[in-house]
């Protein structure tokens, strides 16, 4: 028999929620086949087999356990068919003995006396058995309607990611001295990028040429001009950190998780997209490692995917900045005297008052919005 542990699964993660089993008892699993799902409080996972066999016993079939618990035990080799048994051959019906006046009734009425029950002695069919099989059952009661399900209450606990997710929620705003501040930018410039070169950046990198990248080469710039946001506060101290690991908020089945793209500034744009694209397709599988969610020194999140037009995003400690993103639109706006459509997107940067004065935060915003309205400027890095 080989135990099948829970191993570490993360920085100071030393419980996890048992959720879906992936196989049951007696089947047959192969090397690094995914058996059942780990919820820990920054994501799901998935726990391979060690070894190809038989899934003999599962130890914790849910809830809490310990890293270095056992949840199943796993025989090596393959499984062995279990012959079926064989169905038992039912014994012929008793001869029925036919009294008769029941005979007589029965050739009358069309009904086959041997099929009837006698509730005479030794089982004989009376008369009265056949004028019962004569008689129609009476109707079913018709059973009352089932009570309305609109005011149905129903209990589900957290799991440990949502209840990951709250706890963190709670402490930026109770921790930091949070403050948003607002600007738009006029996306044509990279809309038009994009139309101009999508298709032979798509070709040569395999990968689509999207609006992340950009804000993240956008963002990574302006941190080097303006270090107060790319810090975090360390008691009396403040720490700034000279390296750029940007967090991108990805959606997942139970909220929000934020995979860190780590020495962004080192990146190209094709590099960038890559790797958000490796992200989301692994958070959709439940596939992402939990160390790939520490740390990080600024995020960013994009609630335009799911047509918000303005938010206020909250921090992700102890990070002190944060910028959201938000849907286009084209809206009426003035260019040199006229009123001209163009696509528009708003967008927020909240920040830790306590390290970021309002200068460079409305300063940071303004730089990341010049920056996207003429693209080129990310190229010369001016």
């Amino acid at each position: 028999m080989i135990e099948l542990k829970i191993p570490p699964v993360g920085e100071s993660i030393t419980e996890v929620e048992i959720g879906q089993w992936l196989k049951k008892e007696g089947d047959t699993v192969q090397t690094d086949e995914p058996v059942v799902e780990l919820v820990t409080d920054k994501a799901t996972l998935e726990l391979p087999a060690p070894a190809t066999g038989v899934l003999s016993k599962i130890l914790i079939p849910k809830g809490q356990a310990r890293v270095g618990d056992v949840v199943a035990l796993l025989e090596e080799g393959e499984a062995q068919s279990t012959p079926k048994p064989q169905a038992a051959t039912p014994p012929p019906p008793p001869s029925e003995k036919v009294m008769p006046a029941a005979a007589r009734l029965a050739a009358q009425s069309g009904v086959d006396p041997t099929r009837l029950t006698g509730s005479g002695p030794g089982g004989r069919v009376l008369k009265e058995d056949v004028q019962r099989a004569l008689t129609p059952p009476p109707p079913t009661p018709v059973a009352p309607p089932a009570p309305s399900a609109e005011r149905r209450d129903e209990v589900v606990p957290m799991t440990p990611l949502r209840r990951r997710i709250a706890e963190r929620l709670l402490l930026a705003k109770q921790s930091t001295a949070m403050l948003t501040t607002f600007n738009e930018a006029d996306m044509g410039a990279v809309m038009e990028l994009r139309r101009e070169f999508g298709e032979s950046f798509q070709k040569k990198h395999g990968v689509k040429l999207g609006f992340m990248s950009f804000f993240v080469k956008a963002v990574v710039q302006v941190l080097q001009e303006i270090p107060q946001l790319n810090a975090e506060i360390r008691g009396t101290d403040i720490v700034y950190h000279h390296y750029y690991d940007i967090g991108i908020a990805v959606g997942g089945g139970e909220g929000l998780v934020v995979p860190v793209i780590r020495n962004a500034d080192k990146l190209s744009m094709a590099q960038i997209e890559q790797t958000i694209a490796d992200f989301a397709q692994r958070v959709k599988e439940r596939k992402i490692k939990p160390e790939e969610l520490l740390g990080g020194t600024f995020t960013i999140t994009n609630g335009g995917i799911y047509g918000s037009l303005n938010s206020t995003p909250i921090l992700n400690p102890p990070q002190v900045g944060i910028l959201g993103m938000h849907a286009i639109v084209e809206r009426p706006v003035a260019r040199g005297g006229a009123v001209v459509i163009r696509p528009m997107m708003n967008l927020a940067l909240s920040y830790d008052h306590r390290i970021v004065d309002g200068r460079e935060a409305v300063t940071f915003l303004r730089r990341v919005k010049e920056l996207i309205e003429n693209p080129v400027r990310l190229v010369l890095e001016i």
